[in-house]
């Protein structure tokens, strides 16, 4: 598991590289895939319900606001760059590292 090399500090605000895969049994974080973070979604990749689910599911799993989560590119894909505001790097890593255990 290679948890910092899908997070990058961006002037005070964390930016993770995710993988997403739609239409799953239920949205969850289940690892990595390459030097993403693998996030299955329960939502169907239809006029952005994914992407909405992920925001909620990212603000909910790291504590901020879902107004603090933004899709930077990857809307329409499944490789998807993402800012967090409200946390920092170390933060977001302690909770990643929680995944393998």
């Amino acid at each position: 598991m290679n948890v910092p090399s899908c997070i990058k500090d961006r002037f005070g605000k964390v930016e993770l590289r995710i993988y997403c895969q739609p239409r799953a049994s239920k949205t969850e974080i289940v690892g990595f895939h390459g030097d993403a973070l693998k996030v299955r979604l329960a939502a169907p990749p239809v006029e952005g319900e994914a992407n909405a689910e992920l925001c909620l599911f990212l603000a909910r799993c790291f504590e901020v606001s879902r107004q603090n989560v933004r899709i930077l590119s990857g809307k329409g894909a499944r490789q998807k760059r993402v800012l967090i505001e409200g946390k920092t790097v170390q933060e977001i890593q302690a909770c990643l590292s929680q995944i393998g255990e």
